[in-house]
């Protein structure tokens, strides 16, 4: 057995995955454990965890890497601000002493960190932030050969890489460099739009379907963009204009005196009303970006000759840019890493150390991928949860049958109830993919404006995503393909719509977003678009259990999936995590394994209905 450890900290979504000669064991964020959302701090939580998931302790590592190269990161960080002077000061005097005294001497912080965990400290390797991304698409995926894109806002310097991938190799082919980035313009435009930069960028996503679509505002804000704020080449690399941003030396993304004189409106505050305007620019933004990622997936495939494509990076989340892609019929095949973000990264620099350092052949099986469908984190046992309901003196009913327990939650969830669902291991990444997971009946009208108000205690205009047995996806989802991660947009097929009303468009946000517009109006965005999650029998059959039970039982394979977590906490990890946001929002059911909770039954339930007032929401 050779274990490689990998770990990715101190930026944002800490996380640690453990791969065994090329398989993976285990793989978590931080956030999960500390319940602190998108923590940046060394991974001590998650590290400790797959460790554990393998039975092992530190002293029989083989190897440890991270995610990227803090010399290269410095080097970028001294000669921008070099560069830019006298801009930037107040930036460099808060960035400098933290990268002094925490980031600069990595190997350093790492030895210290980790030991902890055992006397040996491993070797530790480096490889480049944009290598550990492509690592992550490629190596799990499905191919044997293969176009790599990777996106985001910034590694060392690289903001997007394209890459070759073959057998066990990866070669880098181009790269475009900071401070040109196109998750650093889309998180320009978060900002701009009142959310929250590295967490709100699929609101900005969610929110550009209620843009008018066409009009003459949404052209004139896109030429815009191609005239002053970007040079946009036809190899999809782009040059931007620095003058319109402030986020390679200042503390702020865009320079707001500018962009008001540019755009003719001021920046959004976060929880205001969000009027047209923004829904347009929020559509602008959205169209610019697929022009720009079709550019680049051209040329990728051009290169390389191939007609695989797989994608990591922020940017790869971005579901409407993937679905806007599947469309143009570019590629054969198409893979998204599910964890395509910084905490994946963890996992794809212990991969780049298998494959690339060590030398290692790739071991693909039956065409399928190694993400084991992104179940990489910890379960948990019946004592697990016996004692959590002791804890809290909650009662309980067991249904040792697993098909008794599927008819009772399918009746629960087709008579308008909302249930928690919790079962075997935690999901690696941002989506809930049926494990822990919130569920509602997609046909009823009012489940999407419930759980966004009263259970995820969001912004109303966020939609829903249906989880559908892989089986039946062609039946309710013009896509002709798979969709495992939830990271692919859809239309609904057309048989399932309602007929828009007459300036459908002009109407304010809430009267279109309630509106009926399909049979199945929970999961249908204000486009007629959905976000698919296609569930698969041998994956998670249990999930799918539950699937096929409420077809049969109430003639509709989907159901409506959230993550277990309200707004401004992770997704929960345990059966203590789960009670306690169960308690806190006005959820009717919890499902945790065999165990079955009713919110009438539970002890004190008047009193914690009003913890929705004192829960504290970012």
């Amino acid at each position: 057995m050779t274990y490689i450890l990998g770990i990715s900290a101190y930026y944002h979504d800490s996380a640690a995955a453990l791969i065994d000669n090329g398989h993976i064991v285990a793989a978590a964020q931080e956030e999960r454990f500390t319940r602190i959302k998108q923590d940046c701090r060394f991974p001590v939580h998650a590290v400790s965890y797959v460790l554990e998931e393998a039975g092992i302790n530190l002293d029989q590592v083989d190897q440890i890497a991270f995610y990227d190269k803090p010399y290269l990161k410095f080097e970028r960080l001294l000669e921008t601000y070099h560069a830019m002077i006298p801009k930037g000061l107040a930036s460099f005097l808060s960035a400098i002493p933290i990268w002094i005294r925490e980031k600069l001497f990595m190997r350093q912080e790492l030895n210290r960190a980790l030991k902890r965990f055992g006397t040996k400290i491993p070797p530790l390797y480096f490889p480049e932030h944009h290598l550990s991304h492509a690592a992550s698409a490629f190596y799990p995926s499905p191919f044997n050969e293969a176009a790599i894109l990777t996106i985001d806002g910034v590694g060392e310097w690289a903001t997007t890489s394209l890459a070759h991938g073959k057998n066990h190799e990866i070669t880098v082919l181009r790269e475009l460099h900071f401070p040109h980035s196109l998750g650093l313009l889309y998180a320009a435009f978060t900002a701009y739009c009142g959310f929250r930069v590295n967490s709100g960028e699929y609101k900005l996503m969610g929110l550009a379907p209620y843009g008018q679509k066409n009009s003459k505002r949404v052209k004139h804000w896109k030429e815009l963009i191609y005239e002053h704020l970007i040079d946009l080449r036809s190899d999809g690399s782009m040059l931007m204009n620095q003058k319109y941003f402030e986020y390679a030396t200042g503390l702020r993304m865009y320079h707001q005196k500018r962009w008001q004189q540019l755009f003719g409106i001021p920046p959004r505050q976060p929880e205001t009303e969000i009027s047209q305007e923004y829904m347009d620019m929020a559509l602008a933004i959205q169209e610019v970006t697929e022009e720009i990622v079709l550019r680049l997936v051209k040329t990728v495939i051009e290169l390389t000759g191939c007609r695989n494509l797989v994608m990591a990076g922020g940017a790869a989340l971005n579901c409407s840019a993937n679905g806007f892609l599947l469309k143009q019929k570019l590629f054969d095949q198409l893979w998204i890493q599910p964890a395509a973000g910084d905490a994946g990264g963890s996992l794809g620099a212990a991969l780049a150390v298998h494959h690339i350092v060590n030398g290692n052949q790739r071991n693909i099986v039956s065409n399928n991928d190694q993400m084991q469908g992104a179940y990489l984190g910890p379960k948990f046992n019946s004592d697990d949860v016996t004692r959590t309901a002791k804890r809290y003196k909650a009662i309980y009913h067991t249904l040792e049958n697993r098909d008794e327990l599927c008819d009772i939650v399918s009746d629960l969830i087709a008579d308008g109830n909302v249930v928690g669902w919790f079962q075997g291991r935690m999901e690696f990444g941002p989506r809930a993919l049926g494990n822990r997971s919130i569920l509602g009946d997609p046909r009823n009208p009012d489940m999407q404006k419930r759980l966004n108000l009263k259970i995820k205690y969001r912004e109303g205009f966020r939609p829903f995503a249906p989880s559908i047995l892989e089986s039946e996806i062609k039946n309710y989802f013009d896509i002709d393909t798979i969709s495992p991660y939830m990271l692919l947009v859809a239309p609904v097929t057309s048989k399932l719509l309602n007929s828009l009303p007459e300036k459908y468009d002009e109407l304010p946000l809430y009267e279109r977003l309630y509106f009926q517009r399909s049979k199945l109006p929970a999961i249908t965005h204000v486009d007629y678009s959905a976000r698919i999650q296609s569930v698969n029998e041998t994956t998670n059959p249990e999930y799918a259990r539950l699937l096929r039970t409420f077809q049969k039982r109430h003639d509709c394979p989907v159901l409506v999936n959230t993550s277990f977590n309200v707004r401004g906490e992770p997704i929960v990890c345990t059966p203590d995590d789960a009670y306690r946001c169960f308690m806190r929002t006005e959820m009717d059911y919890l499902v945790v394994e065999n165990f079955l909770f009713n919110k009438k039954e539970q002890p004190n339930f008047k009193e914690r209905t009003n913890w929705k007032e004192i829960f504290t929401l970012d």
